[in-house]
Formats: structure tokens, sequence, C-alpha cells
């Protein structure tokens, strides 16, 4: 009796489901939380709250142990690049939120509201950041440096930029404790990892296909946390798919218009093509991997936390799908 044999079609999306795990498993945690959210939600029977802790710790260790000193060294002299980065992400983003909520804000769900200016606050991402603008031949020593730089400066300035544009809308943030639980959450990690990287790069750089996939799932961790509590709370019940397609729309079109900004800027101010790349891809994207503990930190006690997640999920997503097309396009470049 012979076995009958698998669809190519089949196949194929299988092999497809595979390459993309993360954004299925994002679903995945998503739709979970949506049925059982009492498993998942704080003080719930997985207790996926302190895991969640013990998860980040262990994250930032590694992308400590991941960051090398000559790479950040390479990338100091190009500072031209190091402004423009941070300008992008530090002040052009809040700015597009600021002109966005004069116009649209009044229409927001305020927990959405709150979760664009989120988005517009926090700093850019590493790792996306410097693959893409390795695959795209741009510099990378530059890509590495502002990446970097971007996630220490965040510690203090996206909750500064949250407290400024969220207090307008009567939400208190207790901005010292907040700053102080975020460095001992992220930087302290990060820190020890950096010192021990002398004794333990070489095992790290042995085993990166197992600690590359860490982050990741201890984002789906935290999504699925953090949505466990929301949906407890309502989350379903006040929102519909109104609420996500508005956020899809919106997260793109802030895409949309940085990545078009970036570029022209890049180009006006005379950035060499890699310069340009680094510029534009550090620019641009927003982190996930910090994003999300931030959150928790900022927003814990929000009933909204899910639904002010659902913007950075989204334009993360968006900003992988999009700016691999772009690194692409540069890599074929002729040289």
């Amino acid at each position: 009796m012979s076995v009958a044999r698998v669809p190519q079609w089949l196949k194929a999306f299988l092999s497809r489901l595979s390459k993309e795990w993360f954004l299925v498993g994002m679903i995945g945690a998503v739709v979970l939380a949506s049925l059982f959210p009492e498993l998942g939600r704080t003080g719930g029977i997985l207790h996926g709250d302190k895991f969640a802790d013990i998860g980040i710790a262990i994250v930032f260790f590694l992308h400590g142990l991941g960051i090398s000193f000559q790479n950040l060294k390479d990338g100091l002299s190009c500072w031209k690049v190091h402004v423009f980065v941070q300008i992008s992400t530090f002040a052009v983003f809040p700015l597009i939120w600021v002109v966005t909520y004069a116009l649209v804000g009044k229409w927001l769900p305020s927990g959405l509201a709150l979760g664009f200016c989120y988005l517009c606050a926090l700093p850019s991402t590493v790792s996306s950041s410097v693959a893409m603008t390795g695959l795209a031949r741009g510099n990378v020593p530059a890509a590495i440096f502002n990446a970097t730089l971007s996630g220490l400066l965040g510690i203090v300035l996206t909750p500064l930029l949250v407290a400024a544009f969220a207090g307008g809308e009567g939400h208190s943030l207790p901005l010292l404790d907040t700053v102080l639980g975020i460095a001992k959450l992220l930087l302290l990690p990060l820190v020890i990892g950096q010192l021990l990287r002398p004794l333990l790069h070489q095992w790290h750089n042995r085993n990166k296909r197992y600690t590359n996939r860490v982050d990741r799932w201890v984002i789906l961790m935290l999504v699925y946390t953090a949505f466990s509590d929301s949906v407890a709370s309502g989350l379903w019940r006040n929102n519909g798919i109104g609420t996500l397609a508005l956020t899809f729309v919106g997260a793109a079109l802030i895409l949309v218009l940085v990545l078009a900004l970036s570029t022209w800027l890049a180009r006006r101010l005379g950035f060499t093509v890699e310069d340009e790349i680094a510029a534009v891809f550090c620019g641009s994207k927003k982190t996930m991997a910090s994003g999300v503990p931030m959150a928790k930190l900022l927003f814990g006690a929000n009933p909204s936390l899910g639904l002010i997640l659902l913007p950075i999920m989204l334009y993360h997503q968006l900003q992988l799908f999009v700016c691999s097309i772009l690194a692409n396009r540069y890599a074929k470049r002729a040289t």
C-alpha cells in the first residue's frame, strides 16, 4: 500500500510557514490569549509575567555578548549618519505623532492613540537594522553603532517622550521609577553581557543559531501575557475588526512616510549609497524586542496594554517585509 504523496503546493506552503514561524507565532499567541486569557494573565496559572522578566534579562545579556566593541569603534566616525538616525528616531517620528494626533486624534480609541504615541517614541531595532544594511551592502559599522546607540538613548528618551505626549491625554507615568526599572531590566543584563564577552563570545558565536531565536521566543511570551491581560479586561469586547484595520493602515502610512522622507533627505545631504542605506534602515525601524518589555513597565497596570502594543506589532512585521524588498533592490545595484 503506497503512501499518498504530499502535493507540491502544500510542501511550498509548509516551507513558507517554517520560514515565517515568528509571524505565525505572533498570530498564535494572540489567538491563544484570546481563547484562554486566564492562563497567561498576570497572576494566572502559568505565571507568565514572572517568566517574562527572566526571559528579558537573558535576551539582553545575549545582546551584550553579541556586541563587538571594534564594530562600534569602526562606525564612530560617520557622525552625519549618527545625527541623521537619532533625529529621525527621536524627533521626526514624534513630530509625525504630534501632527497625526492633531488631525485625527479625537477619532482614535484612547488605547490605540497611546499605542501610536508609544510606537513613535521607541528606539530603533538592532538585529534587523544591521541585517538589512548588510544584505543591501550598506555601511554595516555605522548601522551597528547607530542601532546600539538608539537602544541606549531610548532607555531615557522613550519614557520622557511618552510622558510628554501622554500627559496631555490624562496618563501619568512615574518617570524616574520607570527609567530606573528599564535600566535595570534592559541595560544591566546588556552591560553584564558586554563585560563577560571576552570569556563567552566564542561560545556565543558557536551557538548563534540557537541564541538568535531566544529573543523571538521571549517576545512571543510577552505578547501572549500582554494580550491575556487585555483580553481579560475586555479588549475584544470593546474593539472590533475595524480597530485592527485602522491600526494596520496607520502603521503602514507612518512607515511609508518615514522611508520616503529619510531616503529623500539622505540624498539631498549627499550621503554615499552605503551611508544612505544605513541611515534609511536604522532611522525608519522601531524595536519590538525592547518595545514590549518597556511597555510592560510603562503601562503594566493599563487594561488596554494589548491595544497599546498593536501598532508596534503590526509596524514590526511591515518594516521587515518592506525593508527586505528595499534591501534586495539596493543589493542589485552596480558596484
